[in-house]
């Protein structure tokens, strides 16, 4: 399961107070407690700037660079910016992310390429946001047959079927869980990914909506969430759900992480 710390977002008021005020302590410490949780990847945001993001999202970059060597998730929709960061970074990136939208295709896409990175894909195309299971799994569909003709392999697509939240649409999970199980079985190589909390948007005890709808994603058969890693009972719910499901060679990383106090 890839994990892709969530944490270092501007839409967090805490964040984009350190960013603003250049708070370098702040934002290290969020870096260094996701990957000590375990985080495969830092996702970084500075998107609360938007005329300053580019250079925002620069020291952003630099400041989390300067504690740990984890691989970040770029996260911004516009083009110019991912451009003027990909330079900076020191390994090869995850974008977040691309859609099917033109201009999308012909602006992030090519970097995608240049790059050498991974991306995550949006089941979205042009005025189309993806919310029934035969729409998620047909823009999947397009996703993988556009982003592969570009040269980008099967197995560095991120496919986000998008969670809507439950208060707004009481069949958003069912139809997300039964898209990625169509996707998963009709494109294999490829991965799935959700925004984990974007399910319980608006409704109360939001943890444990999150910590129910991870473990039925993964049985589903997603294999990746942007979420955040420092949450413990998401993170007990994780390991067990890995081991339960066989993921988990004799349940050594389970035991390991019980006898570290985590679980």
């Amino acid at each position: 399961m890839l994990i892709i710390g969530e944490r270092i977002n501007s839409s967090r008021k805490a964040i984009a107070q350190a960013v603003a005020s250049a708070d370098r302590a702040f934002i290290q410490r969020e870096a260094r407690i996701q990957e000590e949780a375990g985080a495969d990847y830092i996702d970084v945001n500075t998107g609360v700037f938007p005329q300053e993001e580019a250079d925002r999202l620069k020291w952003v970059i630099e400041t989390v660079q300067g504690v740990t060597s984890l691989p970040l998730c770029l996260d911004s929709p516009d083009a110019r910016v991912i451009a003027a960061v990909l330079p900076l970074v020191n390994s090869p990136p995850m974008i977040n992310s691309i859609t099917l939208e033109p201009q999308s295709l012909e602006s992030i896409l090519p970097l995608v390429v240049q790059y050498k990175a991974r991306v995550i894909g949006l089941c979205q195309g042009q005025g189309q946001l993806a919310q029934s299971v035969p729409a998620k799994v047909e823009l999947a569909g397009r996703l993988v047959e556009t982003v592969t003709a570009a040269g980008v392999p099967l197995g560095d697509l991120y496919l986000d079927p998008l969670v809507f939240p439950l208060a707004s649409n009481i069949q958003s999970g069912v139809n997300v869980l039964q898209a990625i199980s169509r996707i998963m079985k009709d494109y294999p190589g490829v991965h799935t990914i959700c925004g984990l909390t974007n399910i319980s948007y608006g409704l109360p005890n939001r943890k444990l909506i999150n910590r129910t709808f991870l473990t039925a994603a993964m049985v589903s058969g997603m294999d990746s969430a942007i979420l955040d890693p420092t949450d413990r009972d998401l993170f007990r719910v994780l390991k067990t759900a890995i081991m339960v499901m066989g993921g988990d060679e004799f349940c050594m990383n389970y035991i390991k992480a019980y006898r570290q106090g985590r679980l």
